[in-house]
């Protein structure tokens, strides 16, 4: 933790075991089958209080998420052992018969992203010209990097664009904000599934037989795990973010030294993170053809599952909900833009026929990236959160053609 941080907290120990006392009692209650938490959890979805309390710890003081350490830890060793033992036992095969509909989702969240910042600014431009005179069409630029992206593609629109200091950090802060409270929107609706569903008359057989299978099998294999059986669940999970981070880190410094005119930074190949998530989700499905899938069994994708509320706590501490106070106008921008992301979302779903778990997983792939969109996708169930992972890969090798498209019409609305 930073020691100029002012929060009452600051000690990463003590904001961990607030965490993990946090996570312990939303779901002791959430145990509850009678009473008033039985009536409470019926509207407030767990995963959504997991996040949102984090968020309001660090609104109110008590810690600081940003200059805390705890994130790139959950971000760097907890999520790719999670997604190595959410993987295992995967049915490749079943994810890959999902159709095309969960492709079409994804680009329509990106196309949304685009459409969002031109509609957000011209919307803006009628409402309070104030707010997008001057340069402010550059910061907006960075924030399309990162929705279609991530923060490599934000980097890339900062440098393309010549990008005040001030400007990209006022614009991080709309950034962060907004793709958290979209986040939660999307956690509360998880639960909600079948009846959006039912809306859009989405045909769900291949999610549900994804789901039965996963289902069929832990039911098949399961039995009470032993310290053995969880000191390996841990040895396979660790071990594996281990051989992917000592696999990731020479490739990158190799990919750097090739020549700079290939411009592979912008597919995001110099990224460690990118090269983490990608050997992460390799190994754990590999792992799914080996008798390792036995290991689901004894509870591995339910370990995965821990290390990836932990995640979620962590991303949750990153939100400020004070924000919104500071400059308003300016996320009132990223209010309309993330609005018409989400309607162009709907209204295409309404039109396909595509399940909410398509909707979610294609807008979280953008706008969250590898961090996120397999939480979005596990919160439908952890057999899914591959899916995330898969089309968040997409989301890095469109992200800088598209954010710079983006830029281009900014520019001349801007101009």
């Amino acid at each position: 933790m930073d020691e100029t941080s002012t929060a009452l907290i600051s000690n990463d120990a003590v904001v961990m075991g607030l965490l993990a006392a946090t996570l312990g009692a939303v779901f002791w209650t959430a145990s509850r089958t009678t009473g008033f938490w039985a009536k409470f959890y019926t509207y407030v979805p767990v995963l959504l209080l997991c996040y949102l309390l984090p968020a309001v710890y660090n609104s109110i003081g008590l810690i600081d998420g940003e200059a805390s350490g705890l994130y790139p830890v959950a971000r760097d060793y907890l999520l790719p052992s999670s997604l190595v033992l959410l993987c295992i036992a995967i049915d490749l095969g079943a994810v890959l018969r999902l159709g095309p509909k969960a492709v079409i989702m994804f680009l329509t969240g990106t196309a949304g992203v685009m459409l969002g910042a031109v509609v957000a600014f011209a919307a803006m431009g009628l409402i309070a010209p104030g707010v997008v005179a001057g340069e402010t069409w550059r910061g907006l630029t960075t924030v399309a990097g990162s929705w279609i992206g991530g923060g490599a593609n934000q980097a890339a629109m900062k440098e393309v664009f010549e990008v005040d200091d001030n400007l990209f950090g006022q614009f991080v802060a709309v950034d962060v904000l907004m793709a958290n409270v979209w986040l939660a929107v999307l956690l509360f609706l998880a639960p909600r599934a079948p009846a959006f569903d039912r809306w859009t008359r989405a045909d769900t057989s291949a999610i549900d037989d994804l789901k039965q299978r996963i289902e069929a099998f832990q039911a098949q294999h399961s039995r009470i795990p032993g310290l053995g059986d969880l000191m390996v669940i841990l040895a396979v999970g660790l071990g594996a973010t281990g051989l992917s981070h000592f696999l990731s880190e020479p490739l990158v410094a190799w990919i750097a030294a090739l020549p700079a005119e290939w411009n592979l930074e912008d597919y995001s190949l110099t990224s460690g993170f990118f090269w983490l998530v990608v050997f992460a989700t390799t190994i754990g499905l590999a792992l799914s053809f080996t008798p390792a899938r036995r290991l689901e069994g004894v509870g591995a994708s339910r370990i995965g599952s821990a290390m990836l509320y932990v995640l979620i706590a962590t991303i949750g501490m990153q939100m400020d909900l004070g924000a919104l106070l500071e400059r308003p106008g300016l996320f009132l921008l990223g209010l309309i833009w993330i609005a018409v992301h989400a309607i162009l979302l709907l209204v295409v779903a309404k039109l396909i026929r595509a399940p909410l778990f398509f909707l979610a997983v294609g807008s979280q792939a953008n706008v969250g990236g590898a961090a996120s969109a397999p939480v979005v996708a596990a919160a439908f169930h952890p057999a899914l959160a591959p899916v995330g992972v898969l089309l968040a890969v997409l989301g890095y090798a469109l992200g800088t053609y598209c954010a710079y498209i983006t830029g281009l019409l900014l520019r001349f609305m801007g101009t």
